[in-house]
């Protein structure tokens, strides 16, 4: 396989950049680190997004934090998914350990312990700053792809959307959109039909209920205002360190429509908000999606579809989206196609299910003459990874086997009180605290229904009183006989009428 000097020299200009660099840690040969061969990610191609892959319990989070911390002290911003809640701790630096001075001994680098300026953010009703976003904001194609509707349902919901345009009502939860629909078929089903065709209520039954299945899951407290202004993430804090925003999601783990909802909502966002970057130097935004099969698990065809054009699309704006999971098969490979960076732990080979998975991992990095990467893939301890990137070029870097550096902010949670003064701290969690419930469709169309109501009973009242006054006096005494008919007749015709339904 060649000498240690050769294997050095094949690191080193393999991972020569001309451009500011992270160093991810030390080639390693035969299992062994070669020190100061340094394994190192251009900045400049971090915005081609990337995979970080293996078994539980083989150093995913840890590479995470690592690749998060180097970002923020270049002064590039972050947003966290924490799914597993363990990312709190990039607040506090780490408190060290002889082991990590050892590994950093063995891969050439002094280790520095530090903290990072931290942003807590949160989806649900746990403490931190509140995400939300409104109805309108997603529009009528997003939402219909979150709901997965049928090309008819859609048109229905583009047909609401148009409605609220037209007549200036506000879609900003999911009672305003419900609202309208009922509507639609209801009170307003003349006014529909007469600027807009007709509209089946068994269609909007269905989207009713695909809204319901979404507020089950939570949605509720995401849908609404003050909506999240996404230029909010890519802070900088007065010494120059990127914020590391840490959404906490340990409660919707059990939510993956939520979840899915959010991210898509977020990248769209994202996307329709950012200026074109271009060939740049460095990224604007990095985004770790841990947990990354929640997205695609329950996602339909049509919304992998704006997931994928999403991925293809955001990194002309200098955005670079990292998923984090057990397995490079958990990616459709639509979008594993469009990782620039793959860092991949150990994957464990238990059952012929896990050695095919294996065989298919191996086969998506580029081969070297220095490893079996199928062998190394079972072989690697925790802290270490295959690595495969993309230099300045967007050509593939030499794999390499490597042993990790470690985080250097505590590799555990926050305790309570120091997550409450991270948080008590935050200008964005006074921004985004207040819930506000201004007039919307929801009571705008209740207002025009209660008036047409009122309306109608007026002029039912004042038709009652006309018609009095006309009639003339006869005798309100019923022929007997006459009587008994229509009795016999009123009754037949509603034991009729119920025959009826019970058949």
């Amino acid at each position: 396989m060649g000498s240690k000097e050769e294997f050095f020299a094949h690191i080193e200009k393999g991972y020569t950049t001309k451009g500011d660099f992270i160093i991810m840690g030390a080639a390693m040969l035969n299992g062994e680190a070669v020190t100061d061969a340094f394994v190192k990610i251009p900045l400049k191609t971090l915005n081609r997004h990337g995979l970080i892959a293996g078994a539980t319990g083989t150093g995913k989070t840890k590479t995470l934090q690592v690749l998060a911390e180097n970002l923020s002290d270049k002064g590039i911003p972050v947003l966290l998914m924490d799914l597993k809640g363990d990312l709190s701790g990039i607040a506090e630096p780490s408190p060290g350990h002889p082991k990590i001075d050892e590994r950093h001994q063995r891969i050439g680098i002094p280790f520095e312990p530090k903290n990072f300026p931290v942003e807590i953010l949160s989806l649900s009703e746990q403490d931190g700053v509140k995400l939300r976003a409104t109805v309108s904001e997603f529009g009528p194609v997003l939402l219909s792809r979150i709901l997965d509707l049928s090309e008819t349902q859609e048109g229905i919901v583009a047909v609401v959307f148009k409605y609220c345009d037209d007549n200036k009502l506000p879609l900003l939860d999911l009672k305003d959109f419900k609202k309208v629909l009922q509507y639609a078929t209801g009170e307003g089903k003349k006014e529909f039909q007469k600027h807009y065709g007709r509209i089946s209520t068994s269609s909007t039954g269905t989207i009713l209920r695909k809204i319901i299945e979404l507020e089950q899951q939570g949605a509720d407290l995401f849908f609404g205002e003050k909506s999240f202004e996404v230029d909010d993430l890519t802070r900088i804090d007065e010494n120059g360190k990127g914020y590391i925003n840490i959404i906490r999601l340990t409660d919707i783990q059990d939510r993956p429509k939520l979840f899915s909802t959010f991210m898509l909502s977020l990248l769209a966002e994202i996307y329709a908000t950012f200026p074109e970057q271009g060939d740049s130097n460095r990224p604007e935004l990095i985004l770790f999606i841990d947990e990354a099969h929640l997205i695609f698990k329950e996602a339909s065809k049509a919304l992998l579809e704006q997931i994928e054009s999403i991925v293809k699309l955001i990194r002309s704006k200098g955005i670079g989206l990292y998923f984090v999971t057990q397995n490079p098969t958990d990616v459709p490979n639509e979008v594993l196609a469009q990782l620039g960076l793959k860092v991949q732990h150990a994957l464990r080979a238990f059952t012929a299910r896990d050695r095919k998975a294996i065989k298919l991992t191996a086969e998506n990095y580029p081969e070297s003459p220095y490893y079996d990467t199928k062998e190394v893939l079972t072989s690697l301890g925790i802290g270490e990874a295959l690595i495969s990137a993309l230099d300045e070029k967007g050509r593939p870097t030499p794999l390499a086997a490597t042993l990790l550096r470690a985080p250097m902010s505590r590799m555990d949670v926050l305790t309570d009180s120091e997550l409450k003064a991270v948080i008590d701290e935050s200008k964005l969690v006074k921004k985004y605290g207040e819930v506000i419930d201004r007039e919307s469709a929801y009571e705008i169309l209740n207002e025009k229904i209660e008036k047409a109501e009122a309306a109608a009973k007026k002029e039912k009242e004042k038709t009652t009183t006309s018609r009095g006054r006309t009639s003339s006096r006869r005798s309100t005494r019923q022929n007997p006989v006459i009587k008994v008919l229509t009795s016999a007749t009123f009754i037949r015709g509603v034991l009729g009428v119920l025959k009826k339904v019970m058949r």
